[in-house]
């Protein structure tokens, strides 16, 4: 018999812990399961990899205890299971809500981990480029309006980031805390064209009230940006245009917050794409699939900070055996 303490149970139980959003308005018929259903599903679809629906029930009926207990916690109160139709439909229209959930349990574990507490009240901001699975749509065929192969998504994009060169894909934006813990606060993922200083304008809305410097590249170095970080009563400190070196007043802060900022966004990005074998191409196939998976991956890995101080581990430290072993 499966213990109750098994992590993949116990990473979906956490699931009812995270703070429900406010949600708009539904037009049509009244919503039978609740939300917090669906994104239980997420979380073995993340941890087992089964990054698509029809895998998911299939493991999901086999016939181990772990997944009997599984099965129960994917039941709702009247006892009803859903269908493989309702399956479907609701997980293709979670990612809409999956940036307000993974923004809810950021801020929850910044009042339960309390990361800032001997520290400044930082968070650094950056994107990852994530490459598409199948082939690459170059521009000339893009332009043609021609699909060269099928395995090709076509919804991906292409983007040019530093040493990762040209990249067909799509774009992780992040936002994490800068203390001796990185905690994902939010996450949005877009075609890989989308420029960063919008997508942070969406992701400020999620971000903890008592936070007070927003650290970015020069890709945050917008007016508007800056004017909402400003009425958050929050500072935004990116990296200034021009040749190097700059000799303008408060050059050595900002080069001291772009270390810090460094150190947290790019070592976060790199602990994320191994956990969750990212580093090569996504398993996914589309802009709503791979939303699913990759924000999917973020909220796992904060369910995963939130298990690891209820037991009283390390939260740096070996996340990626922990959720192997799941």
């Amino acid at each position: 018999m499966v213990a109750e303490g098994s992590l993949l149970v116990v990473l979906v139980q956490l699931v009812d812990r995270i703070p429900r959003p406010p949600l708009p308005a539904r037009r049509g018929r009244p919503v039978i399961y609740p939300d917090q259903l669906f994104l239980k599903a997420l979380v073995i679809m993340v941890v087992r990899r089964v990054p698509k629906v029809h895998r998911l029930l299939a493991v999901l009926e086999e016939p181990t205890p772990e997944m009997t207990r599984l099965r129960e916690l994917l039941t709702d109160e009247q006892g009803r299971y859903p269908t493989r139709r309702t399956w479907e439909r609701r997980l293709r229209a979670i990612p809409e809500t999956l940036p307000a959930q993974i923004g809810g349990l950021g801020r929850h574990l910044v009042a339960t981990l309390e990361p800032w507490a001997d520290c400044g009240r930082a968070a650094a901001i950056d994107s990852t480029p994530l490459r598409a699975l199948g082939g690459v749509w170059h521009r000339t065929h893009r332009e043609a309006g021609e699909v060269p192969h099928t395995s090709i998504d076509t919804e991906a994009h292409w983007t040019k980031r530093g040493w990762h060169g040209w990249v067909y894909g799509g774009k992780l934006h992040l936002v994490t805390t800068v203390a001796g813990v990185w905690i994902p606060l939010a996450a949005r993922l877009t075609p890989a064209n989308v420029a960063d200083n919008e997508e942070a304008l969406l992701l400020l809305a999620e971000l903890p009230r008592e936070l007070r410097f927003l650290l970015g590249d020069t890709h945050y170095q917008d007016g508007a940006l800056r004017e909402r970080c400003a009425a958050a009563d929050c500072e935004l400190v990116a990296t200034r245009h021009g040749r190097y070196p700059h000799h303008d007043g408060g050059v050595e802060v900002r080069r001291l917050f772009h270390q810090l900022r460094s150190t947290a966004i790019e070592n976060c990005n790199g602990q994320f794409k191994g956990i969750f074998e990212c580093s090569g191409q996504v398993p996914t196939r589309g802009l709503i699939p791979t939303q699913r998976f990759i924000l999917g991956a973020v909220l796992v890995s904060q369910l995963t900070l939130l298990h690891r101080f209820d037991a009283g581990a390390d939260l740096r430290a070996g996340l990626k055996p922990l959720l192997r072993a799941a």
